[in-house]
């Protein structure tokens, strides 16, 4: 079920009569009787569906209505089925609070799941602390896993920059590699920037110069000549949504791809398909998920076809898969809890061992982040690819571990 909610129908006077004499129970009973339906298992999901993160908002709600019905055709929970609750949160840390908290108080939502934005999950996050309600986050941040932020109630469902980072430091840079940096100036552009400059310094690659960008900014030609200048052999851009598209076009406008490498912390499937093939040829970042992992990973091939029927032969999206595999976590725990029961359902979760769509992951104890996966992808050549969705190659694919994680200690986590 998906939406506000949606009624059921009373069982009539004469079904239920019959069935109580049946039974041996119906006794001198003069008056009508309505049937008591089960109570659904209501799931908020707040995401920006206007804004410039709404193409990823949307194919997020496509993938988590998709396991909110294999949920439902599956039984749900001894009958109980399960409603997704969407909610634009536009963006907008206080918009998030204010739709969170009406989904906990009027909706009556037993869990929220959702977010697309560093700063508004950590806005969500502090309702559903506050209220005791179990949230499971589908976007990228580190500070979540921190312990100023986290709570028992906090689950993190996507990788964050400090992983995606690293992953591609480790694909791209080398000792001496001469490395410039443009970063939108909020919390996802200043993490993944951290993210890249402590895998620089691991490695040994020099930073030459960084530039922040103000967020939803339409034209870069002022930061380009000024990047040109650092003489890097990579050139990383760190933003997401439509600043991503915009950024790389521009950047290949001005020849910057001939002079540098461009490396992203995340590789978007909607702004690979928005920035076309030709601005963003070679270019090389991470994923959480990829189509094309269906060829060497069956529950990734599961998802693609369940997805495939369900939208016209149309496949998920990297960004759409965080909302699959995080209310398919979720519910099954639900189911392994036998309850919606929040603190059950915390226990079944921070023992969950799942493979959903890319492989094993499991939720780690400390920070509850899930282990998982990090894809190395390239955006392919015109000439390359195969059908409009074949937008990138899948250069590595780097197995989750916790070694790839900040320790508990760094995190703030004492045993």
């Amino acid at each position: 079920m998906v939406g506000q909610g949606m009624g059921h129908r009373a069982v009539s006077r004469r079904t239920l009569v019959r069935g109580l004499a049946a039974s041996g129970t119906l006794a001198g009973i003069g008056m009508p009787f309505v049937a008591r339906a089960a109570e659904p298992i209501r799931i908020g999901f707040p995401t920006p569906v206007t804004g410039p993160f709404g193409a990823e908002a949307k194919d997020q709600i496509r993938s988590a209505e998709l396991a909110v019905r294999q949920f439902n055709e599956a039984g749900g929970l001894n009958g109980r089925m399960a409603e997704l609750l969407v909610r634009d949160d536009k963006l907008n840390p206080g918009e998030a609070a204010t739709r969170t908290l009406e989904l906990i108080e009027k909706d009556k939502a037993h869990f929220i799941v959702g977010a697309l934005s560093s700063a508004v999950q950590l806005s969500v996050n502090e309702i559903t602390r506050s209220r005791k309600v179990l949230y499971v986050s589908i976007s990228q941040s580190d500070t979540i896993n921190e312990a100023k932020d986290f709570s028992r109630h906090t689950f993190h469902e996507a990788l964050n920059p400090h992983m995606t980072t690293a992953a591609v430091a480790k694909h791209a840079f080398r000792k001496g590699t001469k490395v410039a940096y443009l970063a939108a100036d909020y919390a996802y552009g200043h993490e993944m920037l951290r993210g890249f400059k402590r895998a620089a310094a691991a490695i040994g690659a020099e930073t030459v110069g960084e530039i922040l960008h103000p967020f939803g900014a339409p034209d870069y030609s002022t930061f380009m000549p000024r990047l040109r200048a650092m003489r890097p052999d990579i050139l990383c851009i760190c933003n997401f949504g439509r600043d991503q598209a915009n950024s790389i076009k521009q950047a290949n406008d001005f020849g910057l791809k001939k002079a540098a490498r461009i490396v992203v912390p995340v590789l978007l499937h909607n702004q690979r398909l928005a920035g076309g093939a030709d601005a963003f040829e070679g270019v090389v970042g991470a994923s959480n998920y990829y189509w094309r992992l269906e060829e060497t990973v069956a529950s990734a091939k599961a998802f693609n076809d369940a997805f495939r029927a369900a939208h016209a032969n149309a496949v998920p999206t990297d960004y759409g898969a965080y909302g699959y595999t995080a209310l398919r976590s979720l519910l099954m725990a639900v189911k392994a809890a036998g309850d919606t029961d929040t603190d059950k359902v915390i226990a079944a979760l921070e023992v969950l061992k799942y493979d959903v769509a890319k492989g094993p992951e499991r939720y780690r104890a400390c920070d509850h982040q899930a282990i998982q996966s990090v894809l190395i992808t390239e955006s392919k050549k015109k000439s390359e690819m195969q059908g409009e969705a074949d937008l990138f190659k899948i250069l590595d694919v780097e197995s989750g571990a916790e070694a790839m994680l900040r320790t508990c200690d760094e995190l703030g986590h004492r045993a």
